[in-house]
């Protein structure tokens, strides 16, 4: 779909300037109303108000929820038009129903939620033809606009989810990911020192990536690559789900609890390990990192390696720290937006690629796919940084604040790169599986291995 946007920077704006960055919201925009349809497209009504796991909504209420997301800030607020369905927004307020309860509530079907997101978006073509991108915090740069569609892009990543929990014929296709292109093992050593944490300066970031800060780390090492699947194998043959000394005392009683023994979607056949995605059963790919395990897992595997899961401090340095400038990058590769030869994002495959896949999209100091193919667990909870404040308002971050979550980082293969940055947070319980989560270990250094990282 190609959309006309006037582009003349009204209030005496730089017109180029305008131009440039309405279309890119432009584009952002229609990137993702175009996967939300062909996630909502590609199953049957049925499958649209079903409720496929209780961890889930059905996805006629992640559609319509979309929809008046966008309606409340950019129709209402950046537009000051009037409302469309006011009486829908306690029906799609996330923080009003649990998602176990959303099948019982009076939703549009999904004629009128289609219906409704659409006469939704043609208002927000005019507001975005109107606005002037500036004048107001929550209006500067077009953060509003960038805002709600990292919004919807983190729907349908959870819309994808949802696809991997449904049971039924395959719905969904993508070519195979990439196999690695180079090899990639060992450990990288992360000298001792101060870095940028976070960030005051991209516009469209969160506030939970708010301010700057700077952090003093000692050294470390960090995995050059996420743990893969090979690897993770070893670790169950080596009896990991079976060894109470692995575990921390909650992860063991989840782990009896669930009946964990190997990660979710794994089935064993004869002597093999197969994974069901999407509908479709193949045999695991060793090469490619693991996903579906939950924190405790994690860290499980990290105790059986020897190691520990890196602090999110730990993780960011690894990914944005140049070692030539001492600055913090954008992304671990540099500055430039994430492409197809950097990392695997946006749906573009349906699994994570091969370790040593992206070259181009390592760091200086040879670390690989630290955005793209999986989230990964953090030893850290979920703590604002110094100097916080909420915005634009408390439900995004601050009410998550202090609770039972770890930090993730990275996106995955179901992450736009609209919501993706090397610092991007992102938080669930520890006991979430149906995430696409992997992980990578980290280690403290010895001191003689300080000495050396110190010379």
């Amino acid at each position: 779909m190609s959309v006309d946007v006037d582009v003349a920077g009204p209030h005496g704006t730089d017109r180029s300037e305008s131009e440039r960055l309405r279309e890119r919201i432009a584009r952002v925009l229609e990137r993702a109303r175009e996967r939300t349809a062909a996630l909502t497209a590609a199953v049957p009504e049925s499958d649209l108000v079903a409720q496929h796991s209780p961890l889930m909504s059905p996805l006629v209420w992640d559609l319509a929820h979309i929809g008046n997301q966008e309606e409340l800030w950019l129709v209402r607020d950046a537009g000051g038009r009037e409302p469309v369905r006011p009486d829908l927004d306690q029906l799609y307020d996330a923080f009003r129903h649990a998602r176990a309860d959303r099948p019982a509530l009076p939703l549009l079907d999904p004629a009128r939620a289609q219906a409704y997101v659409a006469t939704v978006r043609r208002k927000t073509w005019d507001v975005l033809a109107e606005h002037p991108l500036r004048g107001t915090r929550l209006a500067e740069d077009g953060f509003v606009f960038g805002m709600v569609a990292q919004h919807e892009q983190q729907h349908d990543e959870t819309m994808l989810a949802t696809h991997q929990l449904r049971v039924g014929a395959p719905a969904l296709s993508a070519p195979p990911a990439p196999a690695a292109r180079v090899p990639v093992s060992g450990e990288i050593a992360i000298p001792a020192g101060e870095f940028t944490m976070g960030t005051s300066t991209d516009p469209w970031a969160l506030d939970n990536e708010r301010p700057a800060h700077r952090v003093h780390l000692p050294a470390f090492a960090i995995d050059a690559a996420p743990v893969t699947n090979a690897q993770y194998e070893r670790f169950i043959a080596d009896g990991g789900y079976q060894r109470t000394e692995l575990w921390s005392a909650r992860g063991w009683a989840h782990r009896t609890e669930a009946g964990l023994n190997a990660p979710q979607f794994w089935e064993c056949h004869g002597n093999s390990w197969w994974r069901r995605a999407f509908g479709v059963l193949t045999p695991v790919d060793p090469q490619q990192p693991v996903l579906h395990v939950c924190w405790f897992e994690a860290q499980a595997y990290a105790t059986w390696a020897g190691k520990r899961l890196p602090t999110e401090p730990e993780w960011e340095k690894a990914a944005r720290f140049d070692p030539v400038t001492g600055g913090s990058r954008r992304y671990p590769w540099g500055e430039s937006e994430p492409s197809a030869a950097t990392a695997n994002l946006g749906q573009r495959h349906l699994e994570p690629a091969g370790v040593g896949a992206y070259p181009a999209g390592a760091t200086p100091t040879g670390i690989h796919q630290l955005i793209g193919d999986v989230w990964e667990w953090t030893a850290s909870d979920f703590t604002p940084y110094p100097g916080f404040h909420a915005f634009p308002y408390r439900e995004y971050s601050q009410v998550f604040f202090g609770g039972d979550y770890k930090v993730l980082r990275g996106g995955s293969f179901g992450t736009d790169e609209v919501a993706c940055r090397a610092t991007f947070r992102n938080w669930d319980h520890p006991i979430r599986r149906q995430i696409f989560a992997g992980f990578r270990l980290a280690r403290d250094l010895s001191p003689h291995e300080l000495e050396r990282a110190d010379s």
